[in-house]
């Protein structure tokens, strides 16, 4: 993270977007379609006589310039090893740009379709890829990104949802008294699991940052890349009943397991990893709620009927996180 001033979102006209572009040398030809993202601002940009880029620009004050051309270099790593990933391209020697306050990055488009992930193919065909990108996540760490732990993605985003007092008082001590539970959970989780590698991760391998072709998967958005335990990049997945998400995880990791070992320890944290995820996810929508995107998107959150489900999730967690792991029936 950095410690840099904000710079409003609200300043990203359409104007300093073209300008912006055009100032790396592409000549814009007007059309911006605004694509689905919310943590940064992602278009589609016509290109006179060419065809059209996606341009990211990143949410100010996230990462720092080395966190996000860290996240570059592991993605040109994949890219050299002919791992289906989009990089970012290298304008005027550099994939990360500067203009009138503003960082962004040019790709190239790539379009695709959902992954059936219904299908067992499909899933023993995303498990030989994801074996492949932790193999090379694992030559190395990051230096200028964070971990996926206790602390940063449970201890510090309940902290930031207690101490600015997002929590409804009439229900606060039963969220404390609840989310204390699930952290002691997580961490009798990752006691079970033991001393487990952490290797450079996509970190938000969702079926919605997989795009599928005729050819096959290819990977987007490392945005939210860092280090962690590999099964981070599987848990998400997985679906159903304990029965089908048993199978789907036999699947993944039949392919999986051509290109890297997988640590079968590790399957005690999925529970743990999932209950983290929510708990910072709710910090993650709180911290940006004074962007207006988001509280078009998420009108939901913040209300009443919203952290009492929270409440009822997370007791969910503290019983699913006490069962066997999947390999177990």
């Amino acid at each position: 993270m950095t410690n840099a001033p904000d710079h409003s979102f609200s300043l990203l006209t359409p104007d300093t977007m073209l300008n912006a572009l055009e100032s790396i040398g592409l000549r814009c030809d007007g059309r911006l379609l605004a694509l689905n993202s919310y943590e940064n601002r992602v278009y589609q940009v016509g290109i006179e006589d060419d065809k059209p880029l996606v341009a990211k620009f990143y949410r100010p004050a996230r990462w720092s310039d080395a966190a996000i051309l860290e996240e570059h270099a592991f993605v040109q790593e994949l890219v050299e090893r002919e791992i289906p990933v989009v990089p970012a391209s290298t304008i005027a020697g550099t994939t990360l740009h500067h203009f009138d306050g503003f960082r962004f990055s040019v790709f190239a488009k790539h379009g695709g379709r959902a992954p059936e992930l219904e299908n067992r193919d499909t899933l023993e065909w995303l498990g030989r890829f994801l074996g492949r990108i932790h193999a090379v996540g694992a030559t190395k760490d990051f230096q200028h990104r964070p971990s996926l732990n206790i602390d940063t993605f449970g201890i510090e985003p309940r902290d930031f949802l207690l101490a600015n007092n997002f929590i409804p008082s009439d229900i606060d001590a039963a969220y404390r008294g609840v989310v204390q539970q699930a952290l002691d959970g997580v961490r009798h989780c990752f006691d079970r699991a033991g001393d487990v590698k952490q290797l450079r991760l996509h970190g938000d391998c969702h079926a919605g940052n997989v795009l599928w072709t005729d050819e096959g998967p290819h990977f987007v958005d490392f945005d939210d890349s860092r280090m962690g335990p590999a099964v981070q990049d599987l848990w998400m997945l997985l679906s159903g009943e304990r029965e089908d998400r048993v199978r789907q995880m036999g699947d993944v990791l039949a392919g999986y397991e051509d290109f890297c070992e997988f640590d079968a320890r590790e399957l005690h944290l999925i529970e743990a990893l999932r209950t983290l995820r929510l708990i910072h996810y709710s910090a993650w929508l709180a911290r940006r709620w004074d962007d207006i995107a988001f509280k078009q998107a998420f009108p939901w959150f913040n209300t009443q009927i919203y952290w009492q489900n929270r409440i009822l999730e997370l007791r969910e967690q503290i019983a699913l996180m006490e069962e066997p792991p999947l390999w177990q029936n």
